[in-house]
């Protein structure tokens, strides 16, 4: 062929019509609590680069308080708008959807991280350092710990603000995971709330070697965990030729229309639906710290600062359990009897396991994160019941425990010594003598934890086993009873252990807080009573945001 006729065949090609790309149709104002959050986090990091060290602290906070404030009055305004219910739909191109629990779940991440954005901002419990008050995180995350480096970022008053933006940007990420309709988002979702996490678990101030260590604890089984999750997305669309929920649902249930050509002869492969399936659920039990995968819990929980403990502990949770829900019930309900099964193995190992290992800690970390594997394990019991009541109580559940973990874990930050947090129980003993305000309190927590009438556990707990009763896991309820009761044990040696040791000479002292981990701590115990007391409404409201759109 000619040079001539070459570039000619070129000119022909040039010259065809282009074609369109359709631009993306966005509906901003459904999606607005998490752009809300990823927006003020953007912001976050230009005041980090733009303002001067000493104005980062207070504008990163007030900063952080707004969004999250404004997110959560936008989720508000969705749920009354409707959208809970006959306007739920399917949002931004098909990836993420608006409906009952998504808004439920997201206004519990929102208001938690509220909270828990108090505790990152506590500047009164620390002895001052230099005439610099200082917060529960490291001077300078990059310095070698007990380096030069260090002692002369202390010695400078210098504070990492940037954990105010990482917050924000791991509660986008957790905002996305429950509302997510199609896997991809799933998993980048996951990424973007898990990079912050691992990194603020690095950040302690005192005992940084052992927060260092929880972070790459944390990092590597987290990337196990993904590596998994995104294995068996693509074992599913290897399965329906398709990441949608609804896609995928319809393959499942055998009333998909059209078929790809490409894809016809993997399609309806049983094969590749159970091990992505399995694979998919292996990457959210990791999450929520479901036995067998719970390993991560007891050490990141221990290791990384105390508020980020509570955060985490609090808000993941939630997130987790949202992903789950949504894909147990949308994607897979045609393999209820596939899934099922293996659920119940999981959820009662997990309650066993957590209840059984608790009772031999003398941590109050490890100990508070072994009863968040058992917690995890009675929350799965409401997951199998595989009812709208099951949701909901699952709903109630979350929305209750995270506020219970959340005040426990500030209590935490209180008693210390000369070497930062006195998190071994034996330094415990006698609080009650020494501030029965704080012991009083923490032990509120507690029976909550134990699922004490009167108090939010109790109710969530009836719900939680009322549901999976209902749903013919009554073998479950019996295992959940036993290890509630096992758990209750160890719950109370600690109350026993407040109150009725003699305390002593050495022990710790309780540093008073400012209004910040007050106010955390206040809320935890207002939320822990009110579910208990008058949990009607707050079932109901639950009842009436089960209902996922498909």
């Amino acid at each position: 062929m000619s040079h001539a006729a070459s570039v000619h065949s070129l000119w022909t090609l040039a010259a065809a019509p282009p074609r369109e790309i359709p631009a993306p149709h966005i509906e901003y104002a459904q999606l607005a609590p998490t752009l809300i959050v990823l927006g003020v986090a953007v912001l976050g990091i230009l005041v980090e680069a733009f303002l001067p060290r000493r104005a980062r602290y207070h504008a990163q906070l007030l900063l952080s308080v707004v969004g999250l404030a404004a997110a959560f009055a936008a989720v508000v305004a969705l749920a009354a708008g409707g959208h809970a219910g006959e306007k739920a739909q399917i949002a931004a191109m098909g990836a993420i959807a608006v409906d009952g629990p998504a808004l439920f779940l997201q206004g519990t991440i929102l208001l938690v991280s509220l909270i828990a954005v108090f505790t990152f901002a506590e500047r009164r419990l620390d002895p001052a350092a230099h005439g610099n008050r200082v917060d529960s995180f490291a001077a300078q995350g990059s310095a070698v710990p007990g380096g030069e480096a260090e002692q002369a970022a202390v010695k400078a008053g210098f504070t990492t603000t940037e954990v105010f933006p990482l917050a924000l940007f791991a509660v986008g990420g957790m905002l996305v995971f429950p509302a997510a309709n199609d896997l991809l988002t799933l998993f980048v979702a996951l990424e973007v709330f898990s990079l912050p996490l691992y990194v603020l678990c690095a950040l302690a101030r005192r005992q940084r070697l052992l927060s260092q260590e929880s972070a790459v604890k944390y990092f590597l089984l987290g990337a196990f965990s993904s590596a998994f999750l995104l294995f068996g997305v693509a074992l599913l669309y290897g399965y329906a030729g398709t990441v949608t929920y609804s896609g995928i649902a319809e393959v499942v249930s055998g009333t998909t229309r059209t078929v790809d050509p490409a894809l016809a002869s993997t399609m309806g492969n049983d094969a590749l639906l159970l091990i992505g399936g399995a694979l998919v659920l292996m990457g959210l039990l990791f999450k929520v710290g479901a036995v067998p995968f719970h390993m991560w819990t007891p050490d990141v929980y221990q290791g990384a600062p105390t508020p980020v403990t509570g955060f985490m502990a609090a808000a993941t949770k939630v997130a987790g359990f949202g992903a789950l829900l949504r894909l147990l019930y949308v994607v897979l309900p045609g393999m209820r009897w596939d899934w099922r099964p293996v659920m119940w193995g999981v959820a009662i190992v997990t309650m066993l396991l957590g209840a059984i290992v608790a009772v031999t800690q003398t941590d109050v970390k490890r100990l508070l994160a072994y009863s968040s594997i058992a917690h995890a394990g009675f929350i799965l019991a409401g997951v199998i019941a595989a009812s709208p009541d099951g949701v909901s109580s699952v709903l109630f559940y979350l929305a209750a425990y995270s506020f219970v973990t959340l005040g426990a874990f500030s209590v935490v930050t209180l008693v210390r010594d000369a070497g930062g947090e006195a998190t071994h129980l034996s330094k415990w003993a006698g609080l009650g003598r020494r501030s029965p305000l704080v012991a009083a309190v923490f032990a509120v927590f507690l029976l909550a934890f134990a699922g004490i009438p009167l108090t939010s556990g109790f109710a969530g707990k009836f719900a939680v086993f009322k549901a999976a009763a209902q749903g013919g896991a009554g073998t479950l309820v019996i295992v959940g009873v036993l290890s509630s009761a096992i758990a209750a044990f160890f719950y109370i040696r600690v109350i026993v252990l407040m109150f009725f040791s003699e305390p002593k000479a050495d022990g710790p002292t309780v540093a008073v807080p400012s209004t910040l981990t007050s106010t955390a701590i206040a809320v935890g115990v207002a939320v822990t009573v009110v579910l208990g007391v008058a949990p009607q409404y707050f079932l109901d409201l639950a009842g009436q945001a089960g209902t996922f759109v498909r």
